[in-house]
Protein backbone atom coordinates (compact mmCIF):
# COMPACT_ATOMS: atom_id res chain seq x y z
CA UNK A 1 0.00 0.00 0.00
CA UNK A 2 1.47 3.54 -0.96
CA UNK A 3 0.92 6.20 0.88
CA UNK A 4 0.14 9.88 0.08
CA UNK A 5 -1.10 13.22 1.59
CA UNK A 6 -3.51 15.15 -0.12
CA UNK A 7 -3.99 18.63 0.32
CA UNK A 8 -5.72 21.65 -1.52
CA UNK A 9 -5.43 25.74 -0.66
CA UNK A 10 -8.39 26.53 0.56
CA UNK A 11 -9.82 30.52 2.31
CA UNK A 12 -8.86 32.01 -0.81
CA UNK A 13 -12.20 34.42 -1.37
CA UNK A 14 -12.12 37.88 -0.25
CA UNK A 15 -14.76 39.93 1.64
CA UNK A 16 -17.59 39.19 -0.16
CA UNK A 17 -16.11 37.46 -2.93
CA UNK A 18 -16.43 33.79 -2.41
CA UNK A 19 -14.17 30.92 -4.35
CA UNK A 20 -13.68 27.18 -4.38
CA UNK A 21 -16.26 24.91 -2.12
CA UNK A 22 -13.89 24.41 0.21
CA UNK A 23 -16.40 22.68 3.09
CA UNK A 24 -17.32 20.02 1.07
CA UNK A 25 -13.75 19.64 -0.28
CA UNK A 26 -12.17 19.94 3.36
CA UNK A 27 -14.19 16.47 3.72
CA UNK A 28 -12.02 14.48 1.17
CA UNK A 29 -8.46 16.12 1.56
CA UNK A 30 -5.97 15.30 3.83
CA UNK A 31 -4.20 18.80 4.18
CA UNK A 32 -5.23 22.41 3.94
CA UNK A 33 -3.33 25.55 3.25
CA UNK A 34 -4.84 28.08 4.03
CA UNK A 35 -4.45 31.87 2.68
CA UNK A 36 -3.32 34.41 5.14
CA UNK A 37 -4.53 37.45 4.31
CA UNK A 38 -1.89 38.96 1.22
CA UNK A 39 -3.26 36.73 -1.81
CA UNK A 40 -6.39 36.18 -0.55
CA UNK A 41 -8.34 35.96 2.47
CA UNK A 42 -9.07 38.06 5.43
CA UNK A 43 -9.67 37.44 8.91
CA UNK A 44 -13.31 36.05 8.46
CA UNK A 45 -12.59 34.04 5.63
CA UNK A 46 -9.19 32.75 7.59
CA UNK A 47 -11.61 31.99 11.22
CA UNK A 48 -14.05 30.28 8.68
CA UNK A 49 -11.96 28.12 7.13
CA UNK A 50 -9.69 27.36 10.52
CA UNK A 51 -12.89 26.69 11.91
CA UNK A 52 -13.76 24.03 9.48
CA UNK A 53 -10.79 22.23 8.65
CA UNK A 54 -10.73 21.59 12.53
CA UNK A 55 -14.68 20.06 12.19
CA UNK A 56 -13.44 17.61 9.26
CA UNK A 57 -10.02 17.01 11.11
CA UNK A 58 -8.17 17.91 8.34
CA UNK A 59 -4.29 19.13 9.01
CA UNK A 60 -3.64 22.76 9.05
CA UNK A 61 -1.15 24.85 6.69
CA UNK A 62 -0.19 28.15 6.45
CA UNK A 63 -0.05 29.33 2.91
CA UNK A 64 1.89 32.65 2.24
CA UNK A 65 2.15 34.97 -0.35
CA UNK A 66 3.14 37.98 -2.10
CA UNK A 67 0.89 40.71 -0.84
CA UNK A 68 -0.67 41.14 -4.43
CA UNK A 69 -4.87 40.56 -3.91
CA UNK A 70 -5.08 42.35 -7.51
CA UNK A 71 -3.11 39.57 -9.10
CA UNK A 72 -4.12 36.67 -6.73
CA UNK A 73 -0.41 36.78 -5.69
CA UNK A 74 0.62 34.74 -9.29
CA UNK A 75 2.56 38.10 -9.90
CA UNK A 76 6.54 38.24 -9.62
CA UNK A 77 7.94 40.86 -6.61
CA UNK A 78 11.21 41.45 -6.71
CA UNK A 79 11.90 40.89 -2.87
CA UNK A 80 15.36 40.34 -0.78
CA UNK A 81 15.57 37.03 0.99
CA UNK A 82 14.70 39.17 4.43
CA UNK A 83 11.89 40.96 2.92
CA UNK A 84 9.98 37.57 1.92
CA UNK A 85 11.43 35.92 5.70
CA UNK A 86 9.42 38.90 7.16
CA UNK A 87 6.18 38.54 4.83
CA UNK A 88 6.23 34.44 5.65
CA UNK A 89 6.71 35.69 9.50
CA UNK A 90 3.77 37.52 9.53
CA UNK A 91 1.29 35.47 7.42
CA UNK A 92 2.25 32.10 9.72
CA UNK A 93 1.77 34.23 12.73
CA UNK A 94 -1.68 35.55 11.56
CA UNK A 95 -2.93 32.03 10.78
CA UNK A 96 -1.56 30.39 14.23
CA UNK A 97 -3.43 33.22 15.80
CA UNK A 98 -6.74 31.60 14.63
CA UNK A 99 -5.47 28.03 14.73
CA UNK A 100 -4.76 28.59 18.46
CA UNK A 101 -8.09 30.66 19.28
CA UNK A 102 -9.50 27.38 18.30
CA UNK A 103 -7.60 24.85 20.52
CA UNK A 104 -5.90 23.40 16.90
CA UNK A 105 -2.27 23.05 16.14
CA UNK A 106 -0.56 24.37 12.94
CA UNK A 107 1.21 21.67 10.59
CA UNK A 108 2.76 22.85 7.57
CA UNK A 109 3.79 25.72 5.52
CA UNK A 110 3.48 26.03 1.67
CA UNK A 111 4.25 29.48 -0.44
CA UNK A 112 1.58 29.80 -2.87
CA UNK A 113 1.71 31.20 -6.23
CA UNK A 114 4.73 33.48 -7.45
CA UNK A 115 6.43 32.94 -4.12
CA UNK A 116 6.61 29.35 -4.37
CA UNK A 117 7.73 29.26 -7.96
CA UNK A 118 10.24 32.01 -7.71
CA UNK A 119 11.64 29.81 -4.38
CA UNK A 120 11.90 27.00 -6.11
CA UNK A 121 14.33 28.07 -8.65
CA UNK A 122 15.91 30.62 -6.10
CA UNK A 123 18.14 28.89 -3.36
CA UNK A 124 18.39 32.57 -1.59
CA UNK A 125 14.97 33.57 -1.59
CA UNK A 126 14.06 29.74 -0.28
CA UNK A 127 16.09 29.94 2.43
CA UNK A 128 14.31 32.86 3.84
CA UNK A 129 10.95 31.68 3.47
CA UNK A 130 12.44 28.00 5.37
CA UNK A 131 14.25 30.57 8.40
CA UNK A 132 11.37 32.10 8.42
CA UNK A 133 9.39 28.86 9.35
CA UNK A 134 12.09 27.89 11.41
CA UNK A 135 12.05 30.54 13.31
CA UNK A 136 8.32 30.54 14.33
CA UNK A 137 8.33 26.52 15.32
CA UNK A 138 11.16 24.17 13.87
CA UNK A 139 8.75 21.34 14.07
CA UNK A 140 6.40 22.99 10.60
CA UNK A 141 6.57 21.23 7.76
CA UNK A 142 7.43 23.16 4.42
CA UNK A 143 5.59 22.26 1.46
CA UNK A 144 7.53 22.31 -1.79
CA UNK A 145 7.81 21.59 -4.78
CA UNK A 146 9.55 18.11 -5.63
CA UNK A 147 13.28 18.50 -6.67
CA UNK A 148 13.58 22.60 -5.99
CA UNK A 149 15.33 24.56 -4.10
CA UNK A 150 12.71 25.04 -1.41
CA UNK A 151 13.21 21.31 -0.53
CA UNK A 152 17.16 21.65 -0.12
CA UNK A 153 17.02 25.11 1.82
CA UNK A 154 14.27 23.46 4.08
CA UNK A 155 16.17 20.97 5.09
CA UNK A 156 19.37 22.74 5.53
CA UNK A 157 17.96 24.95 7.80
CA UNK A 158 16.70 21.74 9.71
CA UNK A 159 13.03 21.58 8.98
CA UNK A 160 11.15 18.52 8.06
CA UNK A 161 10.01 18.55 4.16
CA UNK A 162 7.30 17.36 2.12
CA UNK A 163 7.92 17.29 -1.61
CA UNK A 164 4.53 18.17 -3.80
CA UNK A 165 3.63 16.92 -6.88
CA UNK A 166 0.97 18.40 -9.17
CA UNK A 167 -2.24 17.08 -10.72
CA UNK A 168 -3.05 18.94 -12.91
CA UNK A 169 0.07 21.45 -13.90
CA UNK A 170 2.77 20.28 -16.42
CA UNK A 171 6.60 19.85 -16.17
CA UNK A 172 9.73 21.29 -17.14
CA UNK A 173 12.52 18.97 -18.07
CA UNK A 174 14.00 20.71 -14.81
CA UNK A 175 11.01 19.96 -12.90
CA UNK A 176 9.86 23.01 -12.18
CA UNK A 177 6.17 24.05 -13.40
CA UNK A 178 5.61 25.52 -17.13
CA UNK A 179 4.51 28.71 -16.77
CA UNK A 180 0.51 29.51 -16.77
CA UNK A 181 0.83 31.79 -19.78
CA UNK A 182 2.32 28.73 -21.92
CA UNK A 183 0.10 26.65 -23.76
CA UNK A 184 -0.18 23.42 -22.36
CA UNK A 185 0.75 24.19 -19.10
CA UNK A 186 -2.71 23.64 -17.25
CA UNK A 187 -4.39 19.55 -18.15
CA UNK A 188 -7.82 19.54 -17.42
CA UNK A 189 -8.19 16.12 -18.55
CA UNK A 190 -9.52 14.24 -15.38
CA UNK A 191 -8.04 10.86 -16.91
CA UNK A 192 -4.54 12.11 -17.76
CA UNK A 193 -3.97 14.09 -14.15
CA UNK A 194 -5.18 11.05 -12.47
CA UNK A 195 -3.37 8.47 -14.59
CA UNK A 196 -0.03 10.85 -14.03
CA UNK A 197 -0.70 11.25 -9.92
CA UNK A 198 -0.88 7.51 -9.81
CA UNK A 199 2.49 6.85 -11.98
CA UNK A 200 4.41 9.67 -9.86
CA UNK A 201 2.98 7.85 -6.67
CA UNK A 202 3.75 4.46 -7.41
CA UNK A 203 6.73 4.96 -9.84
CA UNK A 204 8.24 8.25 -9.03
CA UNK A 205 8.29 9.71 -13.10
CA UNK A 206 6.05 12.17 -14.29
CA UNK A 207 5.70 12.65 -18.36
CA UNK A 208 7.65 16.37 -18.67
CA UNK A 209 5.56 19.06 -21.72
CA UNK A 210 8.68 17.73 -23.93
CA UNK A 211 7.86 14.21 -23.59
CA UNK A 212 10.78 13.35 -21.46
CA UNK A 213 10.39 11.01 -18.31
CA UNK A 214 11.22 12.79 -15.05
CA UNK A 215 11.78 11.48 -11.78
CA UNK A 216 10.30 12.74 -9.02
CA UNK A 217 9.65 11.98 -5.55
CA UNK A 218 6.03 12.51 -4.10
CA UNK A 219 5.06 12.84 -0.66
CA UNK A 220 1.96 15.08 -1.00
CA UNK A 221 -0.36 15.67 -4.11
CA UNK A 222 -2.19 19.44 -4.60
CA UNK A 223 -5.41 19.94 -5.33
CA UNK A 224 -6.38 23.83 -6.90
CA UNK A 225 -9.75 24.72 -4.57
CA UNK A 226 -10.29 27.39 -7.29
CA UNK A 227 -11.02 25.09 -9.92
CA UNK A 228 -14.86 24.65 -10.66
CA UNK A 229 -14.51 20.86 -11.13
CA UNK A 230 -12.48 20.45 -8.04
CA UNK A 231 -14.78 18.43 -6.00
CA UNK A 232 -15.70 15.95 -8.64
CA UNK A 233 -11.80 15.42 -9.47
CA UNK A 234 -10.62 14.97 -5.91
CA UNK A 235 -14.01 11.85 -5.48
CA UNK A 236 -12.53 10.51 -8.92
CA UNK A 237 -9.11 10.57 -7.99
CA UNK A 238 -9.63 9.12 -4.62
CA UNK A 239 -11.52 6.41 -5.94
CA UNK A 240 -8.82 5.27 -8.80
CA UNK A 241 -5.86 5.63 -6.53
CA UNK A 242 -7.11 3.45 -3.66
CA UNK A 243 -7.94 0.98 -6.37
CA UNK A 244 -4.75 1.28 -7.56
CA UNK A 245 -2.85 0.59 -3.93
CA UNK A 246 -2.87 4.03 -2.92
CA UNK A 247 -4.19 5.43 0.13
CA UNK A 248 -4.22 9.01 1.54
CA UNK A 249 -3.16 10.40 4.81
CA UNK A 250 -1.87 13.42 6.23
CA UNK A 251 1.53 14.29 6.68
CA UNK A 252 3.73 13.42 10.06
Amino acid sequence: MYIIDLNCDLGEGFGSYTLGNDEKILELVTSANIACGYHAGDPMIMNKTVEMALRSATAIGAHPGFPDLMGFGRRNINVTPQEAKAYVIYQIGALQAFVKAHGGQLQHVKPHGALYNMAAADYKLAKGIAEAIYSVNPELILVGLANSMMIKAGRDTGLRTASEVFADRAYNSDGTLVARNIAGSVIHDKNICIDRVIGMVKNGIVETIAGEMLKIEADTICIHGDNPAALDFVVELKKRAQEAGIDFKALK
